[in-house]
């Protein structure tokens, strides 16, 4: 295999990026990165540290990562299973990245920057939903905000519901968890009642 070892390499088989591809690149969330921002009920969550890397899905109602201002972004906590893969990575290492998406929309907007995590009450009482308060909220600072590129969508017809497969025939998190633990735990039981579990908790 060929395998690209330097910037020099990559750059001569892809070459500069256009103009467009530059100048919407801000430091800051902009009016129309706002919009896109209070329209998501979705983004990924990327974080790293000298132990490793993660990348969590984080959804909620749309607008559920709360513009503060131009410079602040706010995502709360909900409920999950406890591991805090990415809140420990960004108690280590600040540095993050996130991917909005819009049902129906061929945009992705990705932001990148530097996080904290906050347990200040009144801040958590604010996030509250049916009475219950997340049990942090990620304070983001952006240093690069852009539309990426929609070929990805469309190669992959995301939104298109003909192109939807069947989610039954695909494993489900009981039958791996008892694969792996030699039916310790997990199963078709477990499959079962998951979806009830999480309709409970989802906050």
């Amino acid at each position: 295999m060929s395998r690209i070892d330097t910037l020099e390499q990559l750059r001569m088989v892809y070459g500069k990026p256009g103009e467009a591809s530059l100048v919407k690149e801000v430091a800051q969330i902009i009016p129309h990165y706002q919009a896109f921002i209070k329209a998501s009920p979705f983004c990924t969550l990327a974080t790293v540290a000298d132990e490793g890397m993660d990348c969590t899905p984080r959804g909620d109602q749309p607008g559920f990562v709360r513009v503060h201002d131009p410079h602040t972004l706010m995502m709360p906590d909900r409920h999950g299973n406890n591991r805090t893969d990415s809140l420990a990575n960004i108690v280590r290492d600040p540095r993050i990245a996130l991917c909005f998406l819009v049902p129906g929309s061929n945009s992705c907007l990705r932001v990148n920057g530097t996080a904290y995590i906050s347990i200040d009450e009144k801040l958590l009482e604010s996030f509250a939903v049916d009475g219950k308060s997340p049990r942090s909220v990620v304070i983001i600072k952006p240093e690069a905000v852009y539309f990426q590129c929609g070929r990805a969508i469309l190669r992959s017809k995301l939104w298109d519901k003909d192109a939807q497969g069947d989610a039954t025939a695909l494993p489900k998190p009981g039958e791996v968890l008892a694969w792996l633990s030699d039916n310790r735990i997990g199963g078709v039981e477990y499959d079962n009642s998951w979806e009830k579990r999480a309709n409970e908790t989802l906050w």
